[in-house]
C-alpha cells in the first residue's frame, strides 16, 4: 500500500513494539512504540476509507470510519471485560466520547481553519447527531442515578433489568438510525462542505483493495491498540496518573487514535462533513452500539455483568461536551477559533480528571 513517505517508516514500530512486549522492558517504552506504531496505520485507515467514500458519499464514508476505527475500542473493552476490569471499561467509554466529540473534533476545525479560514457542512446532519447524542446521555445518565438512588452499595434485580432493558432499546434505536440515514432520508446527510485536495490525491483504488486495506488496517489498529492499552496502566503510574484519569483520558485516546486521524485528516482536506460523521457518528456508535453489546456480552464472559452506571463527575461531563459540541456544530459553519474552544473544554475536563482522586470515582 502507498503510504506518505514521510510516515511510512513508522510501520517498524510494530515489529519493535512486539519485540518490546515480550522483553523485560518498562512500560512507557511499550506504550510509546504501539502509540507511534498505530499513526501509519490510521493513516491507511484514513486513505481507504478516502475511496470508498468516492463511492459511497461522505455519510457512508464517515459511518465505515467510524465502524472501523471503533474496532480497537471494542476489542479493547471485551478483554478487559473478561478480565474483569468494569471500572476501566466504563471509564473508556466516556472518554472516547469526550475525544471524539471536543478534542478530534476540535484539533479538525483548528488545522482545516487554519488553511481555508472558513469551512461549509451540512447543518442538518451536525443537528441529527448531536440530538442523537443527547439521547445518548440521557441513556448513560438514567442507570447512573437509579443506581446511585436506590441502589448504591450493591446490584438490585430492578437494576439489573433496567440496564438489560437500556441495552435492548439502544441497539433498537442505532438499528433505526442506521435505516434514517442510509436508506429513508440519505439527502440530510449529503456534504455541503468543499471538498479539497482528498479527493484527486494519487490514483483510484478498486473497491476490493479499498475494503481489503480497511479491513486489514483496522485489525493492525487494534492489535496496536491492545498492546498499547496493557501497557497504559504501567504508564500512567509511572507518569503520577491516576486510574480515572488513565481510563478516561489516557486510554481514550489512544484506543481510539484511528478515527480521530482519519477526522482530522479529513479536515485539514475540507471535508469537513466527513469530518464532523467520523467524530460524532463514532460518539454516536460508542454509546447507542458499543455501550450497549458490552452490556449484553459480560453475561457471558465477564466474572460480572457490567452496569452503566456512572459517577456524577463523568456524567456531568459528558453532558457537558455533548451540549458544548452540538451549540459549536449547529450553524453548518467552522472556523480555527471553534476548533480553540472545543479543545480548551476538553484540556479543562481532562485537568479535572486529573485531580479527581480514585475514591471520588464512584460518587
Amino acid at each position: 500500500m502507498r503510504i506518505k513517505p514521510s510516515i511510512n517508516w513508522l510501520f517498524a514500530f510494530i515489529p519493535v513494539t512486539l519485540a518490546l512486549e515480550h522483553g523485560e522492558v518498562p512500560a512507557p517504552l511499550v506504550f510509546f512504540s504501539a502509540a507511534l506504531a498505530i499513526v501509519p496505520i490510521a493513516s491507511l485507515i484514513v486513505r481507504a476509507t478516502e475511496q470508498i467514500a468516492t463511492r459511497t458519499g461522505d455519510a457512508v464514508g464517515g459511518l465505515l470510519n467510524a465502524t472501523f476505527g471503533n474496532a480497537p475500542e471494542l476489542i479493547i473493552a471485551f478483554v478487559a471485560l473478561k478480565a474483569g476490569l468494569l471500572d476501566m471499561v466504563r471509564a473508556s467509554l466516556i472518554g472516547a466520547i469526550l475525544a471524539n466529540i471536543l478534542l478530534a473534533l476540535g484539533v479538525a476545525f483548528l488545522l482545516g481553519g487554519l488553511r481555508y479560514r472558513d469551512q461549509d457542512y451540512n447543518p442538518a446532519a451536525a443537528r441529527v447527531y448531536s440530538s442523537m447524542m443527547l439521547i445518548a446521555v440521557v441513556s448513560l445518565a438514567v442507570p447512573s442515578a437509579f443506581s446511585r438512588f436506590f441502589a448504591p452499595e450493591e446490584t438490585i434485580r430492578q437494576e439489573t433489568l433496567l440496564n438489560v432493558g437500556l441495552a435492548v432499546v439502544l441497539l433498537i434505536a442505532y438499528a433505526l438510525y442506521l435505516v434514517f440515514m442510509l436508506k429513508t432520508h440519505p439527502g440530510a446527510f449529503a456534504a455541503k462542505g468543499g471538498h479539497g485536495e482528498g479527493e484527486a490525491e494519487g490514483a483510484h483504488w478498486s473497491l476490493p483493495r479499498a475494503v481489503g486495506s480497511l479491513v486489514g488496517a483496522s485489525l493492525l489498529a487494534a492489535w496496536m491498540s491492545e498492546i498499547l492499552v496493557g501497557a497504559a496502566e504501567g504508564t500512567g503510574q509511572a507518569l503520577g496518573m491516576t486510574q480515572v484519569f488513565i481510563g478516561i483520558v489516557f486510554v481514550a485516546i489512544v484506543g481510539g487514535a484511528a478515527e480521530s486521524l482519519s477526522a482530522i485528516a479529513m479536515g485539514r482536506k475540507n471535508r469537513v462533513d466527513m469530518t464532523i460523521g467520523i467524530a460524532l457518528g463514532s460518539s454516536i456508535q460508542i454509546a447507542l452500539f458499543i455501550a450497549p453489546v458490552l452490556v449484553l456480552a459480560s453475561y457471558f464472559i465477564a466474572p460480572q455483568p457490567l452496569e452503566l452506571s456512572f459517577g456524577r463527575a463523568e456524567v456531568g461531563a459528558l453532558m457537558m461536551a455533548v451540549l458544548i459540541g452540538a451549540v459549536v456544530c449547529g450553524d453548518g459553519r467552522s472556523n480555527w477559533y471553534k476548533g480553540v474552544q472545543l479543545i480548551t473544554v476538553y484540556l479543562i475536563i481532562a485537568l479535572m480528571f486529573y485531580f479527581v482522586p480514585d475514591i471520588a470515582h464512584s460518587g
